[in-house]
């Protein structure tokens, strides 16, 4: 499983409870945090190089768990290592989920600029829920919040404020939180949007799909074992560690850091109008 930073951890922690029988190896892209503002050429290079590392590995199966590099570069991913190893985003699952809880049809989206631009939530929920319509708002400065690790304070609260807004005012019943920092401040987003919203995440919706894609295949562990987890990050092992153990409510242990490529960025494109926006840890 790979993720941007240590909001894929949210992910993993709902792995580690429902499959505590497989073992898990978990990528922290930290040193090119935050992916949310990166072009999509730059998410599929970054998807490549961990996804194939991974593989590399061992990996039985592959978990893109963050979601700006599913957006950009899941089809990408999947053909490059079809063969090896199944590949799983984070998109369509969450997008079913909503799918079954909106009564309305309105879906509200909460996400970084780069996946509401790539429009893949809006494909996603359109081929589940033709009828639906969703309501995207981009989230630049949720996401460097939350893996800053510090308390949630008045910052975090405004932003929150802001991003739910919009979706108060479509009168959304089911808001995706599409970006595995959100789950961090799902009580400030729930409080936001009111009780009677639902709120789709990203690990509540894959964890199914990982233990039905293994049996499938026939890469289940037995039930009787305990698995183990294990993790690498790009950036400071102790930073990891310390946010890290916040996300996962785990012990994370031993973080083993890992170079990657150049983390040099692109020159940042035009916020999308929200027109235009609708337009391992495998398990080894």
């Amino acid at each position: 499983m790979f993720d941007s930073g240590v909001g894929g951890l949210t992910v993993l922690h709902e792995c580690l409870v429902s499959l505590p029988h497989e073992d898990f190896v978990y990528f922290g892209d930290t040193a090119r945090f935050p992916y949310g503002d990166r072009s999509p050429a730059e998410l599929r290079a970054f998807a490549l190089e961990l996804g194939g590392r991974l593989a590399d590995e061992g990996a039985k199966l592959l978990v893109v768990a963050c979601n700006s590099a599913t957006a950009a570069a899941l089809p990408l991913l999947r053909e490059r290592l079809r063969g090896r190893l199944p590949v799983l985003g984070v998109v369509s699952p969450e997008s079913r989920l909503a799918a079954r809880a909106t009564r309305s049809g309105r879906v509200g989206l909460l996400a970084t600029a780069a996946t509401v631009a790539s429009g893949a939530y809006a494909r996603a929920l359109a081929e589940v829920a033709p009828d639906a319509t969703l309501e995207p708002v981009a989230c630049p400065e949720l996401a460097p919040l939350i893996q800053a690790g510090g308390e949630v304070d008045e910052r975090v609260v405004a932003s929150v404020d802001r991003y739910c807004e919009p979706l108060r005012r479509a009168d959304v019943d089911t808001v995706i939180l599409g970006c595995t920092h959100y789950p961090l401040v799902r009580p400030l987003i729930q409080r936001a949007l009111g009780r009677g919203v639902s709120i789709t995440t990203s690990g509540e919706a894959i964890a199914a799909e990982i233990e039905a894609e293994l049996r499938t295949d026939g890469l289940a562990q037995s039930p009787d074992r305990r698995g183990h987890y294990r993790f690498a990050c790009s950036g400071d092992p102790e930073e990891f560690r310390r946010v890290g153990t916040r996300f996962l409510q785990l012990p994370l242990g031993e973080v083993r850091h890992v170079e990657v490529g150049e983390a040099r960025r692109a020159p940042p494109a035009a916020a999308p109008t929200r027109r235009a926006a609708e337009g391992a840890h495998p398990t080894a």
